[in-house]
């Protein structure tokens, strides 16, 4: 009987962590759904909001029959958002009606769905990297952190769907060092493929991702080509048709978005009381949106490029500027103390410690990961540098930088657990001698 309560250990062990994993995803999910009626939260319902929502209004437009339109309240066709969440706008819209509070409410449970379950690939990678105890503080860590209730609960847009992606890419991705099986890289390639069109800036990481698996295979003695070339091909398979698409209806090869012109803009054109300048937004400006009408949306886009580039080469430093400006608002939250600034963005005095403490923690839980395991902290600074790069160059939103918080979180979690260990020996060390001695 002993022996068999030996053996059934590890069982119970695996059923128990499972429960627990299972448990941390119900959870999220409750404190997500339960925060989204809270007033004070942008959730949209609001009429400054409902007639503004970009997704909505690509989604509108699809329900409609003109295709993937503008999401500037326009009848044009566009390119301005990669097509995935609109077309899940649109699967919400067509059952509970267009741009209604139940249509809203849907897309942001189906956030709060896709924040939740992300505590399985949390504990997944974590438990990889560094332990299973890692894993399941890390699951329960994202099942409570303060900004995955939040942007799930209160911002109706992809983040975190591409969020649970990269969470799944990071995972495959670490099985990918280690094996050539082409259903493996295939898997990936098609997953690649869909984050990429759910939005195109994943791809920069997906990249690294790939090259580090090929390396890290043809280090090893194993083939890499083959298994790289259908990671490849069926990632661009994935979003050709996109590509074709634009190409049939804008006659010329667009990356993924054509919007690229309007955020340099938007962030660089001399002010700089704020990280973005929304009051020169179409959405937010009549005579912007006059202009894009028309212009029509490639001229326009081509003719803010034209302005932005324009106005950097004439303040090169201010640029430069600014560019380390928003690096640091994107990792600390801080961009000005100025009253002016502080009067439109007042959660700033809470959030930039918080941020600023997080953002901490994780490179301590990197530098560790260094020390330990130097293969899986290149994985993760790859994909933490690499990342917001594109942001830093052009404009941040706070919702940016939120695909990488299950790494942050799982970093930070590796540093508290490193520390408490640290803390229990250095507790049990010196009473060490002294039971020795009594023990003599």
């Amino acid at each position: 009987m002993i022996m068999q309560a030996v053996l059934d250990t590890p069982k119970e062990h695996q059923a128990q962590t499972h429960r627990a994993i299972i448990l941390a995803v119900v959870t999220a999910l409750i404190l997500r759904v339960a925060v989204m009626p809270l007033p004070n939260f942008e959730n949209l319902m609001d009429a400054s909001h409902i007639h503004c929502w970009e997704q909505g209004n690509v989604a509108q437009a699809l329900l409609a029959g003109r295709g993937f339109g503008s999401p500037f309240a326009s009848n044009q066709p566009s390119a301005v958002m990669p097509p995935v969440y609109p077309l899940i706008v649109a699967f919400f819209f067509r059952l509970f009606g267009i741009h209604t509070s139940a249509s809203i409410v849907a897309v942001h449970a189906f956030n709060c769905l896709l924040s939740s379950l992300t505590c399985i690939p949390v504990f997944l990678i974590a438990r990889r990297s560094f332990g299973e105890r890692v894993g399941c503080w890390a699951a329960w860590g994202w099942a409570f952190f303060p900004y995955g209730i939040y942007f799930a609960a209160a911002w109706a847009w992809s983040t975190h769907l591409l969020l649970f992606c990269l969470c799944w890419l990071f995972y495959l991705a670490q099985d990918l060092e280690q094996s050539s099986r082409l259903r493996l890289w295939a898997g990936f390639g098609l997953l690649a493929g869909f984050a990429g069109l759910t939005e195109p800036s994943v791809l920069t990481v997906v990249a690294f991702l790939l090259l580090l698996a090929c390396v890290r295979l043809a280090g090893n003695g194993k083939r890499w080509l083959l298994p790289g070339m259908t990671a490849v091909v069926l990632m661009t398979a994935t979003v050709s048709p996109w590509l074709i698409r634009n190409f049939v209806v804008f006659h010329r090869f667009i990356p993924m978005r054509d919007s690229m012109g309007l955020e340099l803009w938007m962030g660089n054109n001399g002010s700089n009381l704020r990280w973005t300048s929304d009051d020169l937004h179409p959405l937010h400006n009549a005579q912007e949106l006059a202009d894009y009408n028309r212009m029509g949306e490639l001229a326009y886009m081509d003719h803010k490029a034209q302005q932005a580039k324009a106005y950097i080469q004439a303040h090169p430093a201010w640029y430069a500027w600014m560019c380390a400006r928003r690096a640091l608002y994107l990792w600390t939250g801080f961009w000005s103390f100025d009253r002016n600034y502080l009067a439109l963005e007042p959660a700033d005095l809470a959030n930039i410690p918080f941020a600023t403490f997080m953002s901490a923690l994780s490179l301590l839980g990197l530098w560790l990961a260094w020390r330990e395991a130097p293969a899986e902290a290149i994985r993760y600074a790859g994909v933490l540098f690499l990342f917001p790069i594109i942001y830093y160059f052009t404009h941040p939103e706070p919702y940016h930088l939120r695909p990488l918080d299950p790494f942050l979180v799982i970093l930070g979690c590796r540093a508290i657990l490193a520390w408490r260990e640290r803390v229990k020996e250095e507790t049990i060390s010196p009473a060490m001698p002294q039971v020795i001695e009594d023990v003599s």
